[in-house]
């Protein structure tokens, strides 16, 4: 039980009521000490009328009665100035302590008390004291206190024995309170998170959240988002891998395909046609692109992603060679290309790598420039830096969309435009940082947008 939360609880319940009693003990202990020696003077007081009835004429025998009916030794009870009266035994004990009970201090009183119960010896002590109804101006008994302490250990042991009844109650109390309102929703907690942990993408298996104290319902509605989102976290990553195979499937076939095409260009390569010379060629170097990447494709899906193969690549050439390509498109004649970049400028990086990156981003400016139908720019400026080198891809198109802004990057959650699945911008970024750099987006509005490569020199080197 003490390993339990209800049993830890029952055990601290017992023992801080039991130190709460400890305070209500000594208090209660002193005051009983105080109205025992009270009653005993008062007694004392009854007793002394009777020796003032009979104007000091009793005999010895109803003396001693009186006194042990008081159950004092001594008394002297003060009238006045000059007068008073005394009941005695024959024997006169000495005195080992005297009390003043006319107007004791609390902590005296709680002193006394206990003192008096730690104190086996049987003593004889003087209590002082006012008389009651203001028979007199003082009375004065003498008692043994082995009757004291005995009636004070008796008081103390039912206090005791009560206070434990009292802590016990209480504790049992709070046990089943605490099982009810605090255990058994932990314990549905834990379970639902067991039970959720063997099939977490059952989603009949999430937990609905029916707490009835605030902190419990604040965390089974955690909990309950938190496995909401897991699940579906896990079902769009099951469709990524289904989705992952199917794409490696088509990627093997148009490989096949793609390598039939590859010879066909071969074959236009040695046409005499000026036209074809000039394109043949542009064919040929697409077909081998596309040859490479469904390979990295497959790759991909096999989880075997190739690094990047650094080299030294001149990036104006890489440039041109994309804007070439781009301009081949039907609306070509509508996109001004520039280039800002200096003949010199060589960095280090898989070309083909980087050559799919720029291909794919002035593509997608393009295609937004078209969809704006109207004439456009697609700037491409290249620089060193004091760590590497950076690229902007700049355009004049209309600005990326709402839905792309909130998953950049993110593939399959939506393109740049219509109809886009996302998947080019997130590979464009995943090549990126494998060169050890980093694209990002540097503004974007219905002015343009501009997005820039950076590739650190000393990861790239």
């Amino acid at each position: 039980m003490a390993n339990t939360l209800s049993g830890r609880f029952l055990i601290l319940t017992v023992i801080f009521v039991m130190l709460a009693e400890v305070f209500i003990f000594v208090p209660s202990v002193a005051r009983f000490r105080e109205e025992y020696l009270l009653a005993r003077l008062e007694r004392a007081q009854i007793a002394s009328l009777a020796l003032l009835a009979t104007d000091g004429m009793i005999d010895e025998a109803l003396e001693v009665e009186l006194l042990e009916n008081a159950e004092v030794l001594n008394v002297v009870l003060r009238r006045d100035a000059v007068r008073q009266l005394i009941l005695s035994t024959d024997q006169m004990p000495m005195i080992a302590q005297s009390y003043d009970m006319r107007d004791p201090a609390p902590w005296v009183l709680m002193r006394d008390a206990l003192a008096r119960m730690v104190n086996p010896a049987d003593e004889v002590i003087r209590v002082i004291g006012e008389p009651v109804r203001e028979a007199g101006l003082l009375i004065e008994i003498t008692m043994p206190t082995a009757p004291l302490r005995a009636a004070l250990i008796d008081y103390g042991l039912r206090i005791l024995a009560l206070s434990a009844a009292i802590s016990i109650f209480t504790a049992v109390l709070l046990f089943i309170a605490v099982r009810q309102l605090m255990v058994t929703p932990i314990k549905r907690l834990v379970t639902s998170m067991t039970r959720y942990a063997e099939a977490p993408g059952d989603a009949a298996r999430i937990i609905r959240p029916e707490g009835h104290v605030l902190e419990l319902r604040d965390a089974e509605e955690a909990l309950h988002k938190l496995q909401t989102d897991l699940t579906g976290a896990l079902r769009h990553r099951e469709r990524l891998a289904q989705l992952g195979e199917a794409v490696a499937k088509i990627s093997h076939d148009l490989r096949n395909m793609l390598s039939v095409a590859t010879m066909l260009g071969d074959r236009l390569e040695a046409s005499q046609d000026p036209a074809v010379q000039r394109i043949a060629p542009r064919l040929v170097a697409s077909l081998d692109r596309a040859i490479n990447l469904t390979e990295a494709t497959l790759a991909f899906g096999r989880a075997e992603e190739p690094a990047p193969k650094l080299t030294r690549v001149s990036l104006r050439g890489l440039v041109e060679d994309v804007f070439e390509n781009e301009r081949l498109g039907d609306d070509s004649d509508k996109i001004a290309y520039s280039c800002d970049v200096a003949p010199a400028l060589a960095l280090r990086a898989d070309p083909e790598q980087l050559y799919r990156v720029l291909a794919n981003l002035v593509r997608n400016a393009r295609l937004a420039i078209a969809a704006k139908a109207g004439d456009g720019r697609i700037h491409i400026a290249g620089r060193d830096s004091e760590d590497g080198w950076e690229i902007e891809v700049s355009d004049t198109g209309p600005g990326l969309p709402q839905k792309a802004l909130d998953h950049l990057f993110k593939p399959f959650h939506g393109g740049v435009r219509k109809g886009g699945s996302g998947l080019g911008l997130a590979i464009c970024a995943e090549l990126i940082k494998g060169h050890g750099g980093q694209l990002e987006l540097i503004r974007t509005g219905p002015e343009g947008t501009v997005f820039r490569i950076c590739i650190p020199v000393g990861l790239a080197a």
